[in-house]
């Protein structure tokens, strides 16, 4: 066996904390965001100033996200890891204090034109907004431009973090975020009494001093690994032009993925509360994506990009990896579909149904979870997929499937948020669920697309089907015990019967999955909570 496979004996054992560490890290921003959120719905609830403001930090958010933690997790990571995987600790630092000043000068300029272009930007992407949900829209939009700019530092610095095995500080940074936007919001609208408006602005200033507040708490921790700071900036070097080389393929693939984004708001935009309620939704679809899809790709990217000998040997490593991640992601996605199909009401009531958050609105952010979990699989699984494809510094192969998901978003979108409701002469806000449901079933499509050009390249990845219908019977099963739950026990309040019923699901699902053999993936969970060696 090659010296390289050897060094590799311990690495599934190091991919497991380094997925924990990232989980971590995303649960206590996600927890923070989910008491965020709570307050949100509390005092803005599904107003008009809650739509403006969901609008007006997602517009400039394409910002984060076009050369954000995607982007520089696909171009920048593999380079910069591999460099120093082979000792070339000088030349990765020089790389990243010139990928640093290439992002300095490409996000102030954007930000720049955000502001001073934003009427036009609200216009083209939430035209439905008119007279004041509109021009709140522009106001807000040109106040949190500029920290999402902030964001795309801290995306740097998570590049450089989790490069060196320091994944825990990186996602976990964005708590301070939350606690910027949480102060605010008890200060303006419990403590001073103001109305909503207020409370828009005043969490839309937070917004900015929360991302100042979440790079500066990351950038001492990347100083010292960059150090001596070499203050060079060569982008004509070699390493330089491969970040380059797959960024620009990356940059336009998430920008394809904020096509579909903006397609979602720009047809939520027509429907009376659909982008408030959509960006309720997404809240809490996001959790478990991040906590188990983006958590295991994050995680296992620098390893795989650090791969090295034979191109077989490096395919074998690929198709370890991919299958464990994936057994991974499946023990928990599968459960949090399952909960979003059938207790999405429980999940919505128990985060949102206090103030100004109604009982109807709880329905309507459960029919756009469960349209969220036709696809949760498929989209989870696909980041693995899209990491093992940055890995072999292939950036094409995912855009171009990428451009065929949205495709499919864009058609299948429009049909089932505007004309479908109105065939069926139901509420128009019910079209969310068509929305999330929709881009689900494309979600599906892009991930067969990835999986068999990927097992093209290194081979058949292994997947157990008996696994994952044992899987999805132990969800289904617990699902049913706290549906009961929920029937024959009323506790009065939301929060308190939420935690009853979905953890008597939590719980069953652990333990049914066990008895069938199936808990495997969840062994370090087990340990901690006491209940295996």
């Amino acid at each position: 066996m090659s010296t390289s496979l050897s060094a590799d004996q311990s690495a599934p054992r190091r991919g497991k904390a380094a997925a924990a560490l990232v989980a971590a890290g995303i649960l206590l921003s996600r927890i923070s965001g989910l008491i965020r959120e709570r307050i949100f719905a509390h005092y803005l609830g599904t107003s008009l100033a809650a739509d403006a403001y969901r609008a007006a930090f997602r517009v400039p958010n394409m910002l984060q996200n076009l050369l954000g933690e995607g982007v520089l997790s696909a171009s920048f990571i593999p380079v910069y890891a591999k460099l120093r995987a082979e000792g070339r600790n000088r030349e990765a630092s020089e790389l990243a204090e010139a990928t640093f000043a290439l992002l300095a000068v490409v996000a102030s300029l954007v930000v720049a034109l955000g502001i001073l272009c934003a009427p036009l930007l609200v216009s083209l992407l939430v035209p439905g907004f008119h007279g004041e949900k509109r021009a709140l829209t522009i106001a807000l939009v040109r106040i949190v431009f500029p920290g999402t700019g902030l964001l795309v530092f801290s995306a740097w610095c998570l590049g450089v973090l989790n490069s060196h095995g320091r994944f825990f500080l990186s996602y976990a940074s964005g708590v301070v975020m939350n606690v910027a936007l949480i102060a605010a919001l008890i200060w303006q609208g419990g403590v001073r009494g103001q109305g909503p408006v207020s409370v828009a602005f005043a969490i839309s200033w937070a917004s900015v001093v929360g991302a100042l507040l979440q790079f500066g708490v990351q950038l001492p921790t990347v100083l010292g690994y960059l150090r001596p700071l070499l203050l060079k900036v060569d982008v004509r070097s070699v390493h330089v032009a491969a970040v380059l080389t797959a960024f620009v393929p990356v940059l336009i693939s998430r920008g394809v993925m904020q096509i579909s984004g903006f397609i979602d708001l720009q047809l939520a935009s027509f429907l009376p509360k659909g982008n408030v309620l959509l960006t309720y939704a997404q809240t809490l679809y996001m959790l478990p994506v991040s906590l188990f899809g983006m958590s295991v790709s994050a995680a296992e990217l620098p390893a795989m990009s650090s791969a090295t000998g034979t191109v077989g040997e490096v395919a074998a490593t690929l198709r370890g990896r991919l299958s464990g991640g994936l057994k991974k992601i499946s023990f928990f996605v599968v459960p949090s579909a399952v909960a979003f199909f059938l207790l999405g009401n429980v999940v919505s009531s128990t985060l949102y149904r206090t103030g100004r958050f109604t009982e109807q609105d709880v329905m309507f952010v459960w029919a756009a979870l469960a349209g969220s979990g036709v696809g949760m699989m498929a989209q989870t699984m696909a980041r693995l997929y899209s990491s093992t494809f940055y890995a072999l510094r292939d950036t094409r192969t995912p855009l171009k499937y990428a451009v065929i998901r949205v495709a499919l978003t864009l058609a299948l979108g429009y049909l089932c948020s505007l004309p479908l409701p109105r065939l069926l002469g139901i509420d128009p806000n019910w079209g969310v669920a068509g929305l999330t449901a929709s881009a689900g079933v494309a979600g599906w499509v892009e991930f067969v697309l990835l999986r068999r050009g990927l097992q093209q390249r290194i081979g058949h990845v292994e997947s157990s089907p008996a696994r994952l219908g044992k899987l999805w019977s132990a969800a289904l099963l617990a699902a049913v015990l706290a549906i009961g739950v929920e029937w024959f026990l009323h506790l009065g309040h939301p929060l308190l019967q939420g935690i009853l019923v979905l953890g008597v699901y939590g719980v069953a699902y652990l333990l049914l999955a066990q008895w069938m053999g199936v808990a495997e993936a969840a062994e370090g969970l087990y340990r901690r909570l006491g209940l295996r060696r």
